[in-house]
């Protein structure tokens, strides 16, 4: 990615990866599951492109308070927080920023590549199809988040060490289904639920519909890792379940205790251990890492995977609450919000346009 602001040299930030995935083809063309058939008319339906749907014209101050509050801040409340001028802590703000959208960027494009790997390895053809649109959807997502971070933002942080080691266990992995559950259920969870949260708090306009869109996406990805997986772990014997469970439990950690953005800490020239230390233990950042988890937990469960194993973790996490969350009522509400974003767009889009009118004549 070129930038103006990058946090490091592009070239320093190069990843490959070798793999190894088996490729299966299916010459079974008569439709088998109604389920993934309706997923995939859906995918079809609701695809929608990026330049046309969000209005890039509006205006972003990334150091602004008005789409993250000091008090969303990582290290507000903190002794180092207090001791910042307001133009620290807009420099700051910038910085969390681009990093929290810089993350989302490059989980998109590791959800991309997931994606792609999915149409090579899932047995059936219907999973094939659906899968192909979440190739697209993907795609899309990196677009925007490309867009927002370079344009909008014009800061951009390289992948954290956290999440480059988790889409590496996840995608050399040799099991096929180990890519649908580390990605759609437990990454794209967790993403669904920040971009709830960022959907949810902010009110500029801009961040709101990025927001917005992308889950009406997401949610319909992780509504297919559920119906594939929950087929599949059904047939699993006791000692596969446990292996997943375990991939489950170490993911979840890894999310929850090293996803900390002591990159920004570190770039700013921050004292690093006061930093993580309050973001470690401060009440709000606690019940943020917490509220991440719930759309997980309730998938974990859907398809099969919450043994004891899994239940102690997710109740030494204090998330184990989330299990009773209906997830096609709450993506259902996605869906509702993003159709009401949309429509408020279209109403401001036009009392623009008739404001501009009036002022002509």
């Amino acid at each position: 990615m070129s930038t103006r602001r990058y946090a490091l040299p592009v070239e320093q930030t190069k990843w490959s990866l070798s793999t190894s995935a088996t490729v299966v083809f299916d010459w079974d063309y008569d439709p088998s599951q109604d389920r993934l058939l309706g997923l995939y008319e859906r995918g079809k339906a609701k695809q929608w492109d990026a330049n046309e749907r969000i209005d890039w014209s509006i205006p972003f101050d990334p150091t602004s308070p008005e789409h993250e509050p000091d008090h969303f801040l990582p290290l507000f409340g903190s002794p180092v927080f207090e001791k910042m001028t307001k133009a620290e802590r807009n420099e700051y703000r910038h910085h969390v920023t681009a990093f929290n959208n810089s993350m989302f960027l490059h989980g998109e494009q590791g959800a991309l590549i997931c994606a792609a790997r999915v149409v090579e390895t899932v047995p059936e053809l219907d999973a094939k199809f659906y899968a192909a649109t979440q190739v697209v959807d993907e795609a899309r997502h990196v677009e925007v988040f490309s867009r927002l971070v370079r344009e909008k933002i014009d800061l951009a942080y390289p992948i954290s060490a956290p999440m480059k080691e988790l889409l590496t266990a996840v995608l050399a992995d040799p099991r096929a289904d180990i890519v649908q559950l580390g990605m759609q259920v437990l990454i794209e969870g967790l993403a669904l639920a920040a971009f709830a949260l960022g959907r949810d708090s902010t009110t500029h306009p801009l961040f709101r519909a990025i927001n917005a869109y992308v889950m009406q996406d997401e949610a319909r990805h992780v509504a297919f890792g559920r119906i594939g997986l929950r087929d599949l772990y059904r047939e699993l014997t006791a000692r596969e379940i446990a292996e997943r469970e375990e991939f489950v439990v170490d993911a979840c950690h890894l999310m929850r205790d090293r996803l900390m953005g002591e990159e920004v800490f570190e770039r700013l020239g921050l004292p690093v251990r006061d930093c993580l230390e309050h973001v470690e233990h401060s009440p709000f950042m606690r019940g943020f890492r917490t509220q991440l988890f719930s759309r997980i937990v309730p998938a974990v469960q859907d398809i099969g995977l919450c043994g004891p194993k899994v239940r102690r973790a997710f109740e030494d996490m204090g998330v184990i609450q989330f299990e009773a969350v209906d997830l096609d009522q709450t993506h259902a509400r996605d869906d509702r919000v993003a159709e009401q974003v949309e429509a408020a767009d279209a109403a401001r889009v036009a009392q623009v346009a008739q404001t501009i009118e009036a002022g002509e004549q």
